[in-house]
């Protein structure tokens, strides 16, 4: 404590003498005040580099806070735009309410359109052996639900609506579904389509014949091209909406922001599809419009060859049990129902044509239309080859390892094309990424 009062004295004492000496008249301009030694105490230089440490620990830990703090608001975001898109149909639908109120609607009645997959979509038992009655009440019990859910979604609108229903669907497959499932016979079948069709002129029945895919390709493109009318203002769809044409469909009207108009009608209590969730579909419960339960088709094929009794003019042989090429035709189409006898000199796939496999081992849906014979007469021996050769080839459903999730085989086991490779993980070509069989659960370890 001496050394700070010793300093302070000498400079009062300093400034004491200089300002004396300024005073004098003998001042010299040459002078300048003695400067005194400074009297510090010693120091030593911060530790800088500790406090830089603790400071960047504490800047790191406010960005921490600050990323925590942005994600938690970029999560919320997310599920605000989440429900944003599951609103913005709905958003929709209830400005499509107040079309009416346009000028356009004077002079035109506004469209409600119900379009259905009849090959999906079957009416209960109880309707189909009723015949022409089932078929009124089935065309009553749809419009009810349908007139139902528009009323709770108090949709007004000027004058009269204009109501339309289209069923599409390939009747002779229908038919043999329903026949093989014990549900109705063929002449229930005729006269329920035919009061459904009378119920109302606008309620029509399609039937699109044995195309592969042809119920699914007419119905998309009736809603597609429909729901873009300003007079519509819903579709109503009796699909189960999955699959990747349902997906594009969905996705285009989405971008255009129809989606809203289109309502599926499916059966509520089984999980919706990942498209579903996906673009939030409108939806009506179909339940106790349709049937529920999934009909299997039984395998068709034609009877197993009879052996042909030997004939006295030795004009007939046989080799255990195949037909000879010297077996006349009309005497083999006698004796087997019209199916003519393979040539035994060539393999199955060189016939002309070959033997269709969908026809022979399951139910060929292309009837006249497929290019494979549905004529040969096949042994059970020739049967067992035909089966064991198209398992050598990816069923379409899982062909591109593409559909696994979006679609099963509707077939399953029955199905006579291959769902693994038959050489399984030790397939050849599967190590040189040429096999048919694409899928990534198509190459099991035990096949």
């Amino acid at each position: 404590m001496a050394a700070p009062k010793l300093f302070g004295e000498s400079n009062k004492l300093i400034w004491d003498d200089s300002f004396t000496r300024l005073m004098s008249p003998a001042n010299s301009t040459s002078w300048s005040p003695p400067i005194p030694p400074l009297n510090l105490a010693p120091w030593t230089l911060p530790d800088l580099t500790a406090a830089n440490v603790k400071k960047s620990e504490s800047r790191i830990k406010e960005l921490e806070l600050e990323l925590a703090a942005w994600k938690q608001a970029h999560a919320s975001l997310l599920e605000s735009l989440e429900r944003e898109r599951k609103a913005h149909n709905v958003q929709i639908a209830s400005f499509n309410r107040h079309f009416a109120s346009l000028d356009f609607f004077k002079n035109q009645s506004p469209l409600i359109l119900c379009v259905i997959n009849g090959d999906e979509n079957v009416f209960p038992k109880s309707l189909l052996i009723q015949g022409q009655t089932g078929g009124r009440q089935a065309a009553q019990s749809l419009t009810k639900a349908i007139a139902e859910y528009l009323a709770n979604e108090d949709l007004q609108v000027l004058g009269r609506l204009s109501f339309w229903i289209t069923i599409y669907y390939n009747k002779k497959n229908l038919l043999d579904l329903l026949i093989d499932n014990d549900l109705c016979a063929a002449e229930q079948l005729e006269a329920f389509l035919s009061g459904f069709s009378e119920t109302s002129p606008r309620f029509t029945m399609v039937d699109v014949g044995f195309s592969k895919g042809a119920t699914v390709a007419k119905v998309i493109e009736h809603v597609q091209t429909q729901v873009r009318y300003p007079q519509t203002l819903r579709v109503f769809l009796g699909s189960n909406g999955s699959g990747p044409e349902f997906s594009t469909s969905f996705a285009a009207l989405d971008r255009e922001g129809l989606l809203g108009k289109v309502v599926l009608m499916r059966d509520l209590s089984r999980e919706p599809s990942p498209d579903l969730r996906l673009f939030g579909v409108l939806c009506l419960d179909s339940h106790g419009i349709f049937m529920t339960e999934r009909l299997i088709p039984v395998t068709r094929r034609p009877p197993s060859l009879v052996p042909v009794p030997l004939s006295t003019s030795g004009t007939v042989t046989t080799h255990g049990g195949l037909i000879s090429p010297q077996t006349s035709e009309s005497q083999f189409s006698a004796t087997n129902n019209g199916f003519k006898p393979i040539d035994a000199t060539k393999p199955l796939h060189k016939q002309t044509p070959p033997p269709c496999n969908e026809f022979y081992l399951m139910n060929c849906s292309k009837g006249q239309s497929c290019k494979y014979s549905h004529d040969w007469f096949l042994s059970q021996e020739q049967l067992v080859t035909l089966a064991k050769n198209a398992k050598k080839a990816p069923c379409n459903f899982y062909k591109n390892g593409e559909r696994l999730i979006l679609m099963d085989c509707p077939n399953q086991s029955s199905c006579c094309w291959g769902h693994v490779c038959p050489n399984g993980s030790k397939c050849f070509h599967y190590t040189k990424g040429k096999c048919w069989f694409k899928g990534a659960n198509m190459h099991p370890e035990e096949s």
